[in-house]
């Protein structure tokens, strides 16, 4: 059976690192972003599940990974292992505490060209079955280059741009290279929720299980969340959305049904209620000054397929799908909406960048968001402002194509708060100062894990910003877990920018075109300087794959741009495969009490940018004392040129306490 696995898996392209998995019953380990919680305690969100790594549990199935290579299936795992199952094949789970709903985040092949398949998977609690789950690779499964295809046997989308494989520009190549397919896949795993009918005790198991004859030749469970989930909410003094005519099976589309009852709603000042069920709506419901509840997200599902519109939109879209928008920044926006208690799930299949098919969206200022649940469209939040004073908090934001929030151009103080992130496909939170700057928001209390794309969290300019107590754990390729970035146009940084009290696991990933390892955090001047008072205290960078902290610009612009004083102060770095630090771009910074241990190479790697003057890198560095682990030696300062972007790389051991 293992051999056929390797097999399937290696006919898609993906690489399986494989470890022996144990039959034997294993007690409950329960994980946050697959570390000992103790190790995270008081960072990211308060979650109301308890997480499980598949590889913990017992199973007769096979164990891959750890690995963290790009475009493979135990990279975009959570802690970069999972457990792959064939037909007849188990893992197990005890449950820690009572519980009667899961979710299971997973992985089955797509379709030999592409669109995904559909596979079973049976649930059984203490031995009996409770149901089979109809799991899908219909919303997974990527590949090429940026904006990506569903297509695996296609050929380039950008032949003239230049590629690492062959480390040409294939257009401009003689002979043409071969380039293999399918190219760079990616985007492997969905996730799914069940409820399951009755609470079961601390202790009980839950056995998930191939079921003979299944046509998917593997299956990958990465993790199992259980919840105990309360009763549905009732809103008896509202306007009730069954009396407009909504259909609560989803048989029949309910947006006409919604807009009324909303419209009702605001002249009666009444809530709408939106009782348990499935509701189709298949287009944006447009908010403005009215509150919006379900039952709760388990309970109450506004669910849509995207469409296809005759012509495309002025702002560019060529479909249109579920979503609740506020007004457009240029018609006034809209104020005074509150979401809460209800699913968003959408159909978005493909990244098209113009398309407006995003769950929540347009400009909405002293708002709020809470306790949403956000599936399967492009973006989970993309918020056009000028806006501001909305409040996002307790929501949960999985399966993306692109961002899971991101507020762009003017949106000031805001907060985005105790929300969880897992697999999106572009960064998972982003202030993108475009045109005008974001000012005065707080990224607070959040975690974040597999971003596919890009960075956990990613500060493109602004003012006065603040970033403090996430986790942030596993991002993939072409990002980290945070930047600070001046780039997309973005205007400048000013004001203070405060990142402070996160955590990143498992960060800093191997940066494809440039060869290098980022760091877990991350400075890219690309456009502009990056020159405001920034300080960055009190984070934890644990298990880098490469570098803990970067500070970098590109070559073209190595002479033109800076980073002239940025603040580190009371930082722990356990484990770096390289370097704490790795300077490449002129500028200066300060540490103080920055304690590293398990450092795999010269504590320091200083290129400046790269002009090797006799009187050092064009990057000094300050020492505020406090520096322990000696990563920081007298000898390296001020500037001190160490330069080595590609040392070899020294795994570090697990993180554990302080």
């Amino acid at each position: 059976m293992r051999i056929l696995l390797a097999a399937a898996l290696a006919a898609t392209g993906l690489a399986v690192l494989q470890t022996p998995a144990s039959a034997s019953a294993k007690p409950p380990v329960v994980t946050r972003a697959a570390l000992d919680p103790a190790l995270v305690a008081g960072r990211g969100a308060d979650v109301d599940f308890a997480e499980q790594e598949a590889e913990n549990a017992t199973t007769n199935g096979t164990v891959i990974g750890p690995g963290r290579d790009a475009y493979t299936l135990p990279a975009e795992a959570s802690g970069r292992k999972a457990v792959t199952l064939t037909p007849g094949q188990y893992v197990e789970f005890t449950l820690p505490k009572a519980a009667n709903a899961i979710t299971v985040r997973y992985s089955i092949p797509d379709a030999p060209g592409g669109g995904g398949i559909t596979a079973p998977l049976d649930v059984a609690v203490n031995g009996h079955k409770r149901a089979t789950m109809t799991l899908t690779s219909q919303y997974a499964w990527l590949y090429n280059q940026y904006p990506f295809s569903n297509d695996p046997n296609a050929g380039l989308l950008h032949p003239d741009w230049w590629i690492t494989e062959c480390s040409c520009v294939p257009d401009a190549t003689t002979p043409a290279p071969e380039i293999a397919k399918p190219f760079r896949p990616n985007h492997f795993y969905d996730e799914q929720r069940l409820l399951l009918g009755r609470t079961y005790r601390a202790g009980d198991t839950v056995r998930l299980t191939v079921p003979a004859g299944s046509n998917a030749a593997w299956t990958a469970v990465d993790l199992l969340d259980s919840h105990l989930v309360g009763p549905p909410r009732v809103e008896v003094v509202a306007a009730n959305v069954l009396a407009f005519g909504a259909d609560p099976t989803g048989r029949r589309d309910s947006a006409g049904a919604i807009d009324k009852a909303i419209a009702f709603a605001r002249r009666a000042h009444l809530k709408v209620y939106i009782p348990p069920g499935t509701y189709q709506v298949n287009r944006h419901i447009v908010v403005d000054d009215v509150t919006i509840t379900g039952a709760g997200s388990w309970y109450t599902i506004i669910k849509g397929r995207q469409t296809d519109l005759d012509t495309p939109a002025p702002d560019g879209s060529v479909h249109t799908g579920v979503g609740f928008y506020g007004k457009d920044a240029s018609a006034g926006g809209s104020r005074d909406v509150h979401l809460s208690g209800f699913a968003i799930e959408g159909d978005v299949r493909e990244r098209i960048d113009t398309d407006q098919v995003n769950g929540v969206g347009g400009a909405m200022s002293d708002s709020t968001i809470d306790g949403l649940y956000i599936r399967h469209t492009k973006v989970g939040m993309w918020f056009d402002g000028p806006m501001r004073n909305i409040k996002i908090i307790n929501n949960v934001i999985v399966d993306q194509i692109a961002d899971g929030l991101n507020f762009h151009t003017g949106v000031t103080g805001s907060v985005v708060s105790n929300n969880f992130f897992r697999n999106t496909g572009d960064d998972a939170l982003a202030l993108w100062s475009d045109k005008t700057a974001d000012a005065g928001n707080t990224f607070d209390h959040n975690t974040i894990q597999t971003p596919v794309l890009a960075n956990g969290i990613a500060i493109y300019g602004g003012t006065d910003n603040t970033v403090a107590g996430n986790l942030i754990a596993d991002p993939i390729r072409e990002g980290s877990a945070i930047q600070v970035g001046s780039r997309f146009g973005a205007e400048p940084f000013a004001g203070k920018l405060r990142i402070s009290g996160n955590t990143t696991v498992r960060a800093s990933t191997f940066e494809l075109n440039w060869k290098i390892g980022l760091g877990a955090i991350w400075f890219y001047a690309l456009e502009k300087d990056i020159d405001a008072d920034i300080e960055v205290s009190g984070d934890h960078y644990l298990d880098n794959t490469f570098n803990a902290i970067m500070l970098v610009s590109e070559w073209s612009v190595k002479d033109l741009y800076a980073i002239p004083k940025v603040r580190f102060k009371d930082i722990r770095v356990d484990g770096t495969g390289t370097s704490v630090v790795s300077a490449r771009v002129k500028g200066s910074a300060s540490f103080e009490n920055v304690d590293a241990r398990n450092v795999g190479a010269v504590g320091v790697n200083n290129c400046g940018s790269f002009n090797f003057p006799p009187t050092g890198s064009e990057f000094s560095l300050t020492d505020l004392g406090g520096n322990d682990g000696g990563w920081l030696a007298p000898w390296m300062l001020p500037n001190t040129i160490t330069c080595d972007d590609r040392p070899p790389v020294v795994p570090p051991p697990a993180p554990s306490p302080w």
